[in-house]
């Protein structure tokens, strides 16, 4: 069964920066495409950013433009996501996702069109 695990976040304050991680299993991590998405309390899942399956085409959202960077690490199955200057908007938990098939036409912005989920890790913010 495929499992993905988030890692790399924490409480720090407005415009700091921290990596995020997720460590992908139970598949190979190759012809997979990959997702970014946040949740803040109270609020719908949003999309963050994505990633095609060979790392040729990234999209992310206008709320993180210009601070956000989505990668991924064949050799090591990790999907990483860089976050430059922090702001307590940003604060929410974070998933990574994944949909179960390798050759996948679904709307990469939507939470709906992806399958499998990390348990998500919490960025908090401060002013």
């Amino acid at each position: 069964q495929v499992q993905l695990v988030e890692s790399g976040g924490g409480l720090v304050q407005a415009g700091d920066s921290l990596r995020l991680s997720c460590t992908v299993s139970g598949r190979s991590f190759g012809y997979y495409c990959m997702a970014w998405f946040r949740q803040a309390p109270g609020k719908e899942r949003e999309f963050v950013a994505f990633i095609s399956w060979s790392g040729g085409s990234t999209v992310h959202a206008d709320s993180v433009k210009d601070r956000f960077s989505i990668s991924r690490d064949e050799a090591i199955n990790t999907l990483y996501l860089q976050m430059d200057n922090l702001k307590p908007e940003d604060t929410a938990v974070y998933y990574c996702a994944t949909p179960e098939r390798a050759f996948w036409s679904g709307a990469l912005n939507s939470k709906d069109d992806y399958d499998y989920w990390g348990q998500g890790t919490q960025v908090t913010v401060s002013s």
